[in-house]
């Protein structure tokens, strides 16, 4: 392969929690845990929007397209986790670093746009009630998702291939705990200048731009509640939007930290948690926050709860 001829490293070595060997074993099997959590929450949140008609509607959707970015983005992360944290030196091939950070990039710059989407959606739906059929219609959503999962395809592929082709001469060890551009970045034996200007200006448009969308979507959803008469609106209001600012707030503060900081910010184990804040708590709370938030998804997970189970005695 081109990329790998042009490079004397082969494989990578990822350092993960090497510095703490006596937590491996607890924290392996607490991150399992996580996962399989992670794996089911997200899979029946996804399940549920399918199977049930009356959640087929622009929030919903949204929230399943996000669920499906969110099992990718575990899938990218996890497994190569706990194989790292299950052994004491865990290398990952010159391809599988490309595929993994690729997946990252894939799936975290598709969820940014997602929530930008999302809060997009949930403005035309407090402030414009009356017109939200009209601005935000099947067309209008299409869109909307098509451009967030192909501005997702189009950062990975361009970025993930660009760190790639730049020659790697050793060392090949990368103190993280997976294949995530800044730290991979750090092995690079080149002049990386026109690429860092491409990645900071990729994360403004990936990253900045969205947040900018919906603090100003949340400033005008705020001033849209203020201003309801009834009470009972107001706590509704305020409770549909309060499940997308938590996930909002986790993933943004913690992915800008990582993606937007100077070089020298922060300690490699600051980094380590850091990343682990959305690769590991966002997938895993987003499930949670959603659907323990709505009453919605709730009514429609016990409907399905309770067909199961009438499915089941008439079985027997």
């Amino acid at each position: 392969m081109r990329m790998q001829n042009e490079s004397s490293v082969v494989e990578f070595i990822l350092l993960g929690f090497s510095n703490f060997p006596e937590l491996q074993e607890q924290v392996f099997w607490a991150f399992l845990a996580i996962y399989l959590v992670t794996l089911m929450g997200n899979a029946i949140i996804i399940v549920i929007i399918f199977l049930d008609q009356s959640l087929h509607i622009p929030m919903y959707l949204f929230l399943q397209n996000l669920s499906m970015v969110e099992l990718g983005f575990s899938g990218a992360v996890m497994p190569e986790m706990l194989v790292i944290l299950s052994s004491e030196k865990a290398i990952i091939s010159f391809g599988g670093c490309f595929v993994q950070m690729y997946c990252i990039l894939l799936f975290g710059g598709t969820e940014c746009l997602l929530l930008g989407a999302m809060a997009a959606d949930r403005y035309a739906a407090i402030c414009y009630p009356l017109t939200y059929p009209v601005i935000m219609n099947r067309r209008v959503f299409l869109k909307s998702v098509m451009f967030s999962w192909f501005s997702g395809l189009t950062v990975a592929t361009v970025q993930t291939t660009w760190v790639f082709s730049f020659p790697f001469c050793g060392p090949n060890e990368i103190n993280h705990l997976f294949c995530e551009t800044p730290p991979v970045l750090e092995l690079v034996c080149a002049d990386i200048f026109l690429f860092e200007i491409y990645a900071f200006t990729g994360t403004i448009l990936v990253v900045i731009v969205p947040f900018l969308l919906i603090l100003l979507s949340y400033i005008g959803i705020l001033f849209a509640i203020l201003k309801m008469p009834s009470t009972t609106g107001r706590q509704k209001a305020f409770s549909t939007c309060a499940s997308h600012l938590t996930s909002v707030t986790l993933f943004y503060g913690t992915a800008s930290m990582t993606y937007l900081q100077p070089k020298s910010s922060y300690s490699p184990d600051t980094k380590k948690l850091m990343s682990l804040a959305y690769s590991l708590l966002t997938p895993l709370l987003n499930p949670l926050i959603y659907s323990l938030r709505n009453s919605e998804m709730k009514k429609a997970f016990a409907k399905l709860w309770q067909k199961k189970v009438v499915f089941h005695i008439w079985d027997l």
